[in-house]
């Protein structure tokens, strides 16, 4: 018999992929290239079959304020929202997701963040029982896909452009909470961010180790800890940011109510300077040395890697609640069952062990388009998610019903789980490195790769 405490089971969340980013002039949706729009309510009543009890749900601001002035239309939203209520699904209103804001502002420009904020409180005041929030989804991704790799609007390749993109984020997540709880004093916050880890070589061990304290900048940021003590702080003042800039976050901390971790099998990195001996859409580099950044489940090495060292990791730095709030594999219907139960799995071990995960979210319900070429073109390719969209109707895959019989019962077994995921068999080391285990230590800058 399972003697885990029922204290230790987390909940199910859902979520549905809701991007808005901009590439030049495009901003690209992906509620619209799903159909959600069109579909609503209808779609709440798919989710809902699931058994989730909350849901990662778009309120987004380029979709509502087309103009700085404009009266916003909160008829739609208001109808989803109260079917949400209806079905007793929290939602967890989200507001911008990987966005540049609408036309009339951008990520680097200085009114950003009052604009947001701005929008954030008329969403509370529109909706004042909403309890809990992610004003800005994964601000630190969204800085280096914009700031850093050129791949989102602005298009910048800079470190500067980064610390500008990512500060201006963390500025409206801190003044938008603000107002927000002018309105509902209780209203909580739910950062979510991309959990990673990165490996290398030996020789690459300074960049793997300041890879390792940027993954924690969203979070460090919002609970008043990049001081001057900090690893990075000699790296944004080499950068050349302001301390009253700074100083911001030091006098007014945000500190998250709950960490939402977002894991993908991508997202632990292996850096190996031998890099023609990858692909070439792996190469890559900073100042000092080109390199392949490879997916690290792809590389034979040897250190402490997997989402249970991550959690353990993030729970120790910071000792606050933890969500994974995406959980997505791109595959065979079998596999996303494997995928999802091996993170529930995970999660029960460790509150076992003394950790608090309230929840596992089952993320994309309606699928994704383009993540294979990082959102660039539109309405790219389409991986599914509990629910199949190429018939053209959401039709719920194996996933839904493993989530429902899972949400009532976690002692529940599917035949799936009697084979091996693809990423658990040994087949999956496409590379041999001979790393040395990499340690955050310390951070040798200036590194901006």
């Amino acid at each position: 018999m399972d003697k885990r405490s029922s204290s230790c089971i987390p909940e199910i969340w859902g979520g549905i992929e809701c991007s808005f980013n901009r590439v030049g002039d495009l901003f690209m949706d992906q509620l619209h290239y799903t159909g959600h729009y069109q579909r609503g309510e209808a779609d709440i009543e798919r989710f809902a079959a699931t058994g989730i009890r909350a849901i990662r749900y778009p309120v987004i601001w380029e979709r509502h304020q087309f103009s700085p002035h404009a009266t916003i239309d909160w008829s739609w939203t208001e109808r989803q929202l109260n079917a949400l209520n209806r079905h007793r699904i929290k939602p967890i209103a989200g507001l911008m997701h990987h966005g540049n804001g609408p036309s009339f502002t951008s990520l680097m420009s200085p009114d950003l963040p009052d604009l947001f904020a701005a929008y954030a409180g008329s969403v509370a005041e529109k909706f004042p029982w909403l309890e809990w929030y992610t004003p800005i989804n994964e601000p630190l991704t969204t800085a280096r896909f914009s700031g850093l790799y050129g791949l989102w609007y602005p298009h910048r390749k800079r470190a500067g452009a980064f610390a500008v993109i990512l500060l201006n984020q963390m500025k409206a997540i801190v003044l938008a909470m603000a107002e927000i709880r002018k309105i509902n004093p209780d209203a909580r916050l739910l950062q979510t961010e991309d959990l990673s880890k990165t490996y290398s070589t030996s020789l690459l061990q300074y960049q793997a180790d300041f890879e390792n304290e940027r993954r924690w900048l969203t979070f460090d940021i919002l609970s008043g800890l990049l001081n001057r003590d900090h690893a990075l702080w000699d790296y944004f003042k080499w950068l050349k940011v302001p301390d009253r800039m700074l100083n911001f976050f030091l006098d007014n901390p945000c500190t998250p109510d709950l960490i939402g971790a977002d894991h993908y099998l991508t997202s632990e990195r292996f850096l190996d300077q031998k890099f023609k001996l990858y692909p070439e859409h792996y190469w890559g580099g900073n100042h000092k040395h080109r390199y392949a950044d490879v997916e690290a489940m792809r590389v034979n090495h040897p250190s402490p890697s997997g989402l249970k060292v991550l959690l353990k990791e993030c729970w120790e730095r910071y000792n606050i609640p933890i969500a994974v709030t995406e959980v997505h594999i791109n595959g065979h219907n079998d596999d996303q069952i494997r995928w999802f139960k091996e993170v529930w799995d995970i999660c029960v071990t460790l509150n076992n062990e003394g950790l608090n995960i309230p929840a596992v979210t089952a993320w994309a319900l309606l699928g994704s388009y383009g993540w294979n070429q990082l959102l660039t073109k539109p309405n790219d390719h389409y991986e599914h998610g509990a629910f199949d969209l190429r018939t053209g109707t959401p039709e719920p895959t194996p996933l839904v019903d493993f989530l429902r019989a899972l949400s009532s019962n976690p002692n529940h077994h599917h035949p799936a789980l009697e084979q091996k995921g693809w990423w658990q068999h040994e087949n999956r080391r496409l590379y041999d490195a001979q790393p040395r285990c990499v340690t955050v230590a310390s951070c040798r800058l200036p590194v901006a790769s």
